[in-house]
Formats: C-alpha cells, sequence, structure tokens
C-alpha cells in the first residue's frame, strides 16, 4: 500500500478556505492568526508534514525528533490528529529564578575540598542561562566555549547567568568571591535574553548543544511549565553522559508539589534552597521530585558588566549543587555514578523530604573528606 503525502495543501485545505486569507494582506493575515509551536514526531513523514504545512521553520534539531515551526492558527487541530505526531506545543518562554537579593561555600564545606587539593579541574559546566560576562576578572581564566540563541554574543546582559557562574566555578585568584570548583571549565549557553526570558525551542536546544559537547554538567537555573521538547532535551542529555541539575522554583510555600520544569523531570536533580539557619527558603517550591539543597539566601557572587552582586534563589541553590557535581565529575564518577553519591553523602537537617530530598549537598563528604580535613 502506498502511504499518502501530507502536503500543506492538503492541511489548508482541511482547515477551511479562509486559511488562504492568511497569505494575502490587511486584516485577514493578522499576526495574531500565526502561532510559533514545536512538533514532536516518531516518522519521517510526520516531520515532513509538519514542515509542509508551516509558514516557516524557526529550528530543526540534530537529535531529538522535533522541530519548531510558524503555522496558521486553523492547521495547527490537523497537526495534532496527524499520524506519528506526538504532540504540537505552543513555544513558550521559561524564566530566569531569582527572587529577592545567595553565601553557601562555607556551608557545605567547599572549602575542606580545595584545602585538600580539590578543585573540580577537569570538569565542562554549561551553565544554560542569559550568557557569562565574557570579561568578568573573576571567570575570564576559566571561560571555555559558548553558544548563544540571542544575538550574536554569548556574553551576559542580564546578570542572572553571570551570578551562577560565579557560585560554581569564579576563579580562586584572592579577589572577588570563592566558589565551589574553582577550576572547572564554565561554558556560557545563552537560551535567555537580556530579560531573563527564553522560549522552549531555545532552551531544548541549548541543552542539546551542550550535551552533544559532552559536558559533564548542566545548569539548568530556569523553569516554567512542562514542556515536551525540552523534556526530549533533557533524556537525550542524561543518555549522553551530562549530569542535570535544575532550580525547584520560586513558587513556595505550597501545598502538594509546586516544582517547576525541567526540574521536575526525573532525569535532572532538582534543588530547593536553605537560608542561613538552615531552614527551607521561605520562597522554595517543595514536592515529591526535590532531590538535594543548597545554600539559596543572600549569595554573593559574580554579576554583568564586572560587578558583583548578592541575589536569593533557587537558582542560586543550584549552582551550588552543579559546582559540587563538577568537583564530583572531576575525580572521575559518571553522570550516574555523581548523582547517587551526592545523595548518599547529603546533610540531613531535619526537614521534610518534599523540602531537602536527601538532604543539604555536601562537597567535601562527597569527595571522600570530612569538615575537620583541614
Amino acid at each position: 500500500m502506498v502511504k499518502e503525502n501530507h502536503t500543506r495543501r492538503r492541511v489548508l485545505k482541511a482547515t477551511g478556505a479562509s486559511v488562504i486569507a492568511l497569505g494575502g494582506s490587511g486584516a485577514a493575515a493578522g499576526r495574531e492568526d500565526v502561532r510559533e509551536v514545536n512538533v514532536g514526531f516518531d516518522s519521517a513523514s510526520a516531520r515532513r508534514f509538519a514542515v509542509e504545512a508551516s509558514n516557516d521553520v524557526v529550528r530543526e534539531f540534530d537529535s531529538i525528533n522535533a522541530v519548531t515551526i510558524r503555522v496558521p492558527e486553523q492547521a495547527v487541530a490537523a497537526l495534532e490528529r496527524a499520524p506519528d505526531v506526538n504532540y504540537v506545543e505552543e513555544n513558550n518562554r521559561m524564566h530566569a529564578l531569582a527572587e529577592t537579593m545567595p553565601w553557601g561555600v562555607d556551608r557545605i564545606d567547599a572549602d575542606v575540598a580545595q584545602t585538600n587539593g580539590y578543585t573540580g579541574a577537569g570538569a565542562d559546566v554549561a551553565v544554560v542561562d542569559t550568557g557569562i560576562d565574557a570579561d568578568h576578572p573573576d571567570l575570564q581564566a576559566n571561560l571555555g566555549n559558548g553558544k548563544t540563541y540571542h544575538g550574536s554574543s554569548w556574553s551576559d546582559e542580564n546578570g542572572h547567568g553571570t551570578h551562577v557562574a560565579g557560585t560554581i566555578a569564579a576563579v580562586n585568584n584572592d579577589s572577588g568571591v570563592g566558589s565551589i570548583a574553582p577550576g572547572a571549565t564554565l561554558h556560557a549557553v545563552k537560551v535567555l535574553n537580556s530579560n531573563g526570558s527564553g522560549s522552549y525551542s531555545d532552551i531544548a536546544a541549548g541543552i542539546e548543544w551542550a550535551a552533544n559537547q559532552g559536558h559533564d554538567v548542566i545548569n539548568l537555573s530556569l523553569g516554567g511549565s512542562k514542556s515536551a521538547t525540552v523534556e526530549s532535551a533533557v533524556e537525550y542529555a542524561y543518555g549522553q553522559g551530562s549530569l542535570l541539575v535544575g532550580a525547584a522554583g520560586g513558587s513556595g510555600p505550597c501545598s502538594g508539589s509546586c516544582v517547576g520544569y525541567p526540574a521536575a523531570e526525573p532525569e535532572v536533580i532538582a534543588v530547593g534552597s536553605t537560608n542561613e539557619n538552615d531552614e527551607l527558603a521561605s520562597f522554595s517550591s517543595i514536592g515529591p521530585e526535590i532531590e538535594l539543597a543548597g545554600p539559596g539566601t543572600n549569595v554573593y557572587s559574580t554579576y554583568y558588566d564586572d560587578t558583583y552582586q548578592t541575589l536569593s534563589g533557587t537558582s542560586m541553590a543550584t549552582a551550588h549543587v552543579s559546582g559540587s557535581a563538577a568537583q564530583v565529575a572531576a575525580v572521575g564518577y559518571s553522570n550516574t555514578d555523581a548523582r547517587q553519591r551526592l545523595r548518599d553523602t547529603a546533610e540531613d537537617l531535619g526537614l521534610s523530604g518534599d523540602e531537602q530530598g536527601y538532604g543539604l549537598v555536601d562537597v567535601a563528604a562527597a569527595l571522600g573528606l570530612n569538615s575537620g580535613d583541614n
């Protein structure tokens, strides 16, 4: 049996002649009638169907079965019904997760690790965020390659990504701020714009790119609603050997679960935030997806334009876990073994599992040290 080809002509015919007006001028061709969507598919014919139904193709992925297209509103239903099309989702946006204004290197014993010669050297950490300030004196020596999905440069114009990067791996240069893994290499993956916002498609592409570079740790201090496209990218990256660490979000306190995505995906370590008193931070999202906690209030770190800033949020807590993961990766742990090691050595703060998961990350303990090994 010969399988009938899907074509854009068939989609438009199925959804009514009014669609033809999209190609003309005036009110009938208003931009509100065109939607940007991500389409997941299981076959080459379904991919071709989506592409041929579109006004234009925004992005095609190298390693996941999805395509981002702009398509007439009236054609979406036909796409959703098409054979081998897994999903059609709006190409919505995720946002940098930061609250009011982050300290925790000493609290998670990163200083003990460094005193004993552990710096994270050899580990590669992708910061999937707003970019990293390429000229910051506390970061410049540790910067590797980068990728941007906003503008021509991966340098930071917001500050959020630079702040996260500083906690993970600001250089040990006797000035500025200390970090968890001062010998690790940072890679800027700019998926959020200067306002701290980026599409599902941009974020998925950034995760995919980092995985294809072979980066050991992927820091995801961002979040929003569930995206099947981002989920596919997360699954791919984990399968490629990257350890993904994600911010739980700032929707606390809440009842039940309010952990955001992609942190809530099973392949991602979902990180909640604690304060200086080892209490759950007031803003920290909770839920059964929480795997580890990290210091996330009043954290002082690098900021864009060669400056420093104090911020709070699960974004900052996530950076503490990513820095710890870099230290463990640097001594030879795989992504799955590093994840288990961080769980096994976390410090129980006496909080509920929905608040702290396995506990507060402890980088010294994960490396087989104790707090007295100075």
